[in-house]
């Protein structure tokens, strides 16, 4: 029985625009983007139809591609990666066959496929048909299977995962980002299950083996990157909002813990659909969650069809908390932004994928913070912005635009810079030129470059032009040069009622402090303590005086869009901290996070980050508090290794956070904001890292007490209760919790379990969990997150035991993140022959033209001993004048 599409949304899909398709792009840019592949043959169309075998973990597909021959050849070249090719042929334009089975040639370190012709075909166009195999991996690259625990037995999905370059495990294709192509997708699908892909399902026919085909309608022209497929015991709810049927799609059962995205998705398409002044322009958007975990990725932006796994898109009321809540709503903007920027316009090549993941995460941030005003996330703008410092203030950062050449490169680019610098970079840009001035020139952008590739200074050329300022300039300097303005400030002189100041231009490097400064064109903003309106200027050439009104303390950076570290005199420094509880929540965060920063530099006195930590104030914003707590925490753990210099850190730092918990309490109260909900259980865990007996006997009485008491764990705090017992366990615990997640029926509490077994303090258990981590216990995808949750609190015990088990370990992580999973583990490391072990590594394993993730630990690794030796000690010595003052 064949079963159609309803009249509705035929009618949708016949009222889609005319799409470009791949040869009406213009000739000369597309000659002239950064490729692997040959230029002289192009796709215009995929016909594919895939026959997944899930039990034996194989697949058989067929590709009928429309091609272009630009100019005569005698080969045909495209990606293939692990796939194997049963026959070849092609056909001109009146299907007249020109070859059948020509020579195949395949090269697996290029990854690629070349069909070799008797003769040179003359230019035009001409069908491909691929008949080929593959195989279907368990991690989460290309095709990939996920198996969970069903209410009748375990079950298993299929799920794809293109992005960077994957397609081409599952398609032969040209598969690059300015190859934009369309595609028509048939899956062969046992009967009872759902099949979802980027279009909607337009026939569904049952065939003669029992199984259903099910056909899908053809996509826009779009990268092979976006393209999706999946297959399962799903269910789908849904939603309408403005012509387009939002969905949410699970494994069964689990559909209504999606409520809250689709909701939160419904809320931002239509904020999108008015922001962008482009509607979205497919049928439907799906949202699929998948079980398990990526060390690659948390959710991807496939066009039509997204796709997260569970702890990113689903609510389990057993466990979830208000920032489970807040991540579905972040990540939902995040890729629903994509739908936009990367997918109706996408970048030529990987060098600009900031253009995708900068903007979204940007969107993200100010999408939240517009619907969501409650949360007060506008603050977390300082945490995006340290998440990129962190990294560009090494020597082995790069620009935001960055060249890349090879598929490991492009994998290693989705990094804080890309995401977190390309979003801090966008701040201070709309913040120089107006929002209305930004968001005209982003819509320009959007409706100038529709269905086709662009390069950054594409957005600059439409944002220049809708703001009429040299935009580009500015941009050009903080996205094609790396680094960190350091904007140092002169000791103010007031005089007849103003105050005046110079403000000199460096660069903040942790660990060259020799380094000649580049040279940047600053925005920059100033305000004094209370002031109603700030001061706007440039540091231009490296100089600029400071003119404002009064003789209060002044912060510059006010409202901390500006993309760069501040460094005060002394004088000045303690002026601000005399009125740190005046100052805007936003300055607090970033005066705070500048003087950790300068400290851990050598810049500043490390110990002037505590002395504003103690004048945070008890009502201060709870994200001020939970900044303090991190770096509390961060900190403890410079002391791992000595216990007695910690004890004395320890003892400072509960006294400090005990009076917040305090007011904030265990319980939580009736229409208590979920900042503070957030708070709650960021200073209980920090107070258990921190050691605080009270804190955790407390935890460990609530645990016991859960089985009589089910009000003893409230499921806003159980994550934590059992961080802080997996934290301490004994021997009995972790056994305990071991047993748990074996019982658990539900995979997203279950993943979280098999986590906690992870992040226990005691050598011996957290041994126990790098051994049971390549069993099959845990499942595939959590077996590389556990070996990364040891490494936390156990660098050097996590690394050695990757490289030890080294072939065993790569099986476990997707292709993708191989070049970074291993030197990630010791990222939190201060030993000195950690370094030898990478360079080791390096050696034997990484690339030569792979290893920018492996240096940066390196460096981050030996900048982390620095600190330890050279700025720790002031710490120790304010300790001990505060203890005998």
């Amino acid at each position: 029985m064949s079963k159609t599409i309803d009249a509705a949304l035929l009618l949708a899909l016949l009222a889609l625009p005319a799409f470009t398709t791949a040869a009406d792009l213009p000739a000369a840019s597309f000659v002239t983007t950064t490729t692997q592949l040959p230029r002289d043959v192009r796709p215009t169309h995929y016909d594919l139809t895939i026959t997944p075998d899930a039990t034996a973990l194989t697949f058989d597909g067929r590709a009928e591609i429309s091609i272009e021959i630009r100019r005569p050849t005698r080969r045909i070249t495209l990606n293939a990666a692990d796939l194997q090719f049963s026959s070849a042929s092609l056909m001109d334009s009146a299907g007249k066959r020109v070859l059948a089975t020509p020579a195949i040639e395949i090269d697996k370190d290029k990854q690629t496929a070349s069909f070799v012709l008797e003769k040179s075909a003359p230019a035009g166009r001409y069908r491909l048909a691929l008949d080929y195999t593959g195989t279907i991996g368990t991690q989460a690259a290309g095709l990939f299977a996920l198996d969970y625990p069903g209410s009748t037995g375990p079950r298993r999905a299929l799920y794809t995962q293109f992005e960077a370059a994957d397609a081409r495990r599952v398609v032969p294709s040209w598969d690059e980002p300015a190859f934009r192509t369309s595609f028509s997708l048939t899956l062969h699908i046992a009967k009872g299950e759902m099949a979802v892909s980027n279009m909607p399902v337009a026939q569904t026919t049952e065939l003669a083996d029992g199984r259903q085909a099910v056909r899908f309608a053809p996509t826009p022209p779009m990268s092979t990157y976006l393209l999706f497929f999946a297959a399962g015991d799903f269910e789908r709810r849904t939603m309408q909002v403005a012509g387009t049927e939002i969905g949410m799609i699970t494994k069964r059962g689990s559909v209504g813990q999606a409520d809250f995205a689709l909701e939160s998705s419904a809320r931002v398409l239509r904020e999108f659909n008015d922001y962008f002044g482009t509607p979205y322009p497919l049928p439907k958007l799906d949202n699929i969650a998948a079980p398990g975990s990526s060390q690659f990725f948390g959710a991807m932006e496939n066009w039509g069809a997204i796709l997260s796994f569970e702890e990113l898109l689903l609510l389990d009321p057993s466990i979830a908390t208000s920032r489970n809540k807040q991540r579905v709503f972040q990540v939902a903007a995040h890729e629903i932004a994509h739908q936009w920027f990367g997918n109706l316009v996408t970048m030529h090549w990987w060098d600009d994928l900031w253009l995708n993941e900068g903007f979204a995460s940007w969107m993200e941030g100010r999408t939240t913070q517009k619907l969501h005003p409650e949360w007060n996330t506008a603050l977390a703008s300082v945490d995006t912005r340290e998440w990129a410092m962190q990294r560009d203030a090494l020597v082995t950062t790069h620009p935001v635009v960055q060249h890349i050449e090879t598929v490991e490169q492009a994998s290693q680019a989705f990094d804080s810079i890309t995401y977190s610098k390309g979003e801090a970079v966008i701040t201070m840009l709309e913040a120089y030129v107006g929002e209305e001035a930004w968001r005209k020139g982003v819509r320009r952008y959007l409706k100038k470059h529709a269905y086709g590739n662009t390069r950054s200074d594409d957005l600059w050329r439409e944002i220049e032009a809708a703001a009429k300022q040299p935009v580009r300039a500015i941009a050009h300097e903080f996205t094609l040069q790396p680094g960190i303005p350091l904007i140092t400030i002169g000791e103010p002189v007031c005089a007849n009622g103003r105050s005046r100041m110079s403000l000199t231009q460096g660069e903040f490097t942790a660990d060259r402090p020799d380094k000649k400064p580049l040279r940047w064109k600053v925005p920059v903003i100033a305000s004094q303590a209370g002031a109603k309106e700030p001061v706007r200027l440039h540091v231009s050439r490296g100089k600029a005086q400071l003119d404002v009104p009064g003789c209060a303390p002044v912060i510059v950076n006010a409202g901390q869009t500006g993309y760069f570290r501040t460094l005060y005199s002394a004088k000045h420094f303690q002026s601000l901290a005399g009125v740190f509880g005046s100052l805007a929540p936003i300055d607090q965060l970033g005066l705070l996070s500048d003087t950790w920063a300068l400290g851990r530099a050598g810049l500043q006195a490390l110990p002037d980050y505590l002395d504003l930590a103690l004048n945070a104030q008890a009502n201060s914003d709870p994200q001020i508090w939970g900044y303090i707590a991190r770096v509390f925490e961060e900190l403890n753990a410079y002391y791992r290794d000595d216990k007695k210099r910690q004890a004395r850190f320890q003892a400072f730092a509960t006294r400090v956070l005990n009076p917040v918990l305090a007011q904030v309490g265990w319980a939580a109260r009736p229409g208590e904001p979920d900042t503070v909900a957030i708070l709650r259980n960021e200073l209980i865990a920090t107070l258990s890292a921190l050691g605080d007996p009270a804190i955790i006997a407390e935890a460990r009485r609530r645990h016991a007490a859960q089985s009589a008491d089910p009000a003893a764990v409230p499921a806003a705090l159980r994550t934590t209760i059992l961080g802080v017992v997996a934290r301490h366990a004994t021997t009995a615990d972790w056994d305990a919790l071991r047993d748990a997640a074996n019982n658990e029926k539900v995979a997203l509490v279950r993943n979280r379990l098999f986590g906690l077994l992870a992040s226990t303090e005691d050598k011996t258990l957290a041994q126990q969990a790098l051994e049971l981590a390549l069993t099959a216990e845990p499942g595939e995808t959590n077996s590389a997150s556990m070996i990364a949750r040891v490494s936390e609190l156990h660098p050097e015990l996590a690394l050695d035991f990757a490289l030890a088990n080294h072939a065993e370990v790569l099986q476990k992580v997707e292709t993708n993140s191989r070049s970074s999973y291993f030197p990630q583990l010791a990222f939190r490391s201060m030993n000195p022959a950690t370094i030898d072990k990478l360079n080791a590594y390096a050696a034997k394993h990484v690339a030569a033209d792979a290893r920018r993730e492996l240096e940066t630990v390196i460096a981050e690794v030996t900048y982390r001993i620095k600190v330890f030796t050279e700025r720790v000690p002031a710490v120790d010595a304010w300790l001990d004048r505060k203890r005998g003052s």
